[in-house]
């Protein structure tokens, strides 16, 4: 697999400068809006589409209906609004694929995928696929197929704003008795335990929203996942959190499929490219995640061979 781009992250600190209005947009966003929450309009469904009998694709044109999967707390990405309905990156780049199986946006039902579940999700036939900032790792792939990556992140850490003593995640194992937050089944808790002076240091929930939870009423020192998700969270904060050191991975999103399932992930791939040819890739973007001071916007990653 080509080395993937990189996520093109500004320095922290322009997020914080930009909090208040960054923040204004994803309430509005998560709201509703005009457009519902969306991000922006809906891709057009593509009329009468054709696929080899038997396919993943042509179960689903047929039905004209699909199940994805995705997060419902992640700012930016797929945050659940005050219509029920996740709106962000990850939503968008999966309304794209419906789209172009024949499924309209009204079509799609919305399987909320917690870290620990996606796996388990695609396995059991609950979703067609699952698009939840899933990053793409071998011990993943025992059990399902990517797609993608269709987006390049880097973990770093969050923590209030009044905080000197974590500096990055170096300064951890220094600070024994401060417990760093992440979810259950995330490359981000796995990745962060090198860094710690004890695995008790590590605290672990189901969604982030908890670990933000616990980081306003002290309970953790700091939270870690991808930096994207996390100037999020910086931008709903009212300057209560701000970013700190520099990312310290790389993580590939893909679209998660069932295993073995190589036409589907061949034809999400191809999809990918078109969109991002068309100018939807990008759009989806700048109406979402877009949005968050101190991102840019990515270039489409070479994806990687499915298998």
């Amino acid at each position: 697999m080509p080395t993937p781009r990189s996520h093109r992250f500004r320095r922290p600190a322009r997020v914080l400068a930009a909090a208040a209005t960054a923040a204004f947009a994803l309430i509005l966003a998560a709201c509703g809006g005009d457009d519902g929450g969306t991000g922006g309009a809906a891709p057009e469904p593509a009329e009468n589409p054709s696929f080899a009998a038997g396919s993943t694709m042509a179960r689903i044109a047929d039905a004209k209906a699909v199940k994805i999967g995705t997060k419902f707390d992640q700012p930016g990405f797929g945050l659940q609004g005050l219509d029920d309905k996740p709106a962000g990156f990850d939503v968008e780049i999966a309304k794209i694929v419906a789209a172009k199986l024949g499924v309209d946006a009204d079509s799609i039902t919305w399987v909320e995928s917690p870290s620990a579940r996606r796996e388990e999700l695609i396995e059991r036939g609950d979703v067609d696929f699952v698009v939840a900032t899933y990053t793409i790792n071998d011990k993943r792939k025992e059990r399902i197929s990517f797609a993608g990556p269709y987006y390049v992140a880097g973990q770093q850490l969050m923590v209030r704003s009044d905080d000197t003593a974590i500096t990055g995640p170096d300064s951890l194992e220094a600070n024994a008795s401060a417990k760093v937050c992440s979810v259950t089944g995330s490359t981000p808790a796995e990745n962060i335990r090198k860094y710690l002076a004890s695995p008790g240091q590590l605290v672990l929930f189901d969604v982030y929203e908890k670990c933000a939870d616990a980081l306003r009423t002290n309970q953790v020192a700091a939270v870690t996942t991808d930096n994207v998700i996390l100037a999020g969270f910086v931008s709903e904060s009212d300057g209560a959190f701000k970013l700190v050191g520099d990312q310290f991975t790389e993580e590939p999103y893909g679209i998660g499929v069932k295993k073995g399932d190589t036409a589907f992930c061949d034809f999400v791939n191809s999809t990918l490219q078109e969109a991002s040819s068309s100018g939807a890739y990008e759009k989806a973007w700048t109406e979402t995640a877009g949005k968050i001071e101190g991102t840019e916007t990515p270039t489409l990653p070479a994806a990687a061979a499915c298998s």
